[in-house]
């Protein structure tokens, strides 16, 4: 069983380059994080989606 840690804190809105992949991690209302694993074509997808909402 991996070792627990606490948690002390969410952190801010990070994207990295791991490998192949792009890595987003969102924190979240109330606690934790979403992570997701995008490929470059998908992220310039969410690039053009989100210029579209906010300008």
């Amino acid at each position: 069983m991996a070792a627990m840690k606490p948690r002390t804190s969410d952190g801010p809105m990070e994207v990295t380059k791991e490998g192949r992949g792009i890595i987003m991690r969102v924190p979240l209302e109330g606690g934790g994080r979403l992570v997701v694993e995008l490929t470059a074509d998908e992220a310039n997808q969410l690039r053009d989606e989100l210029q579209g909402v906010v300008g």
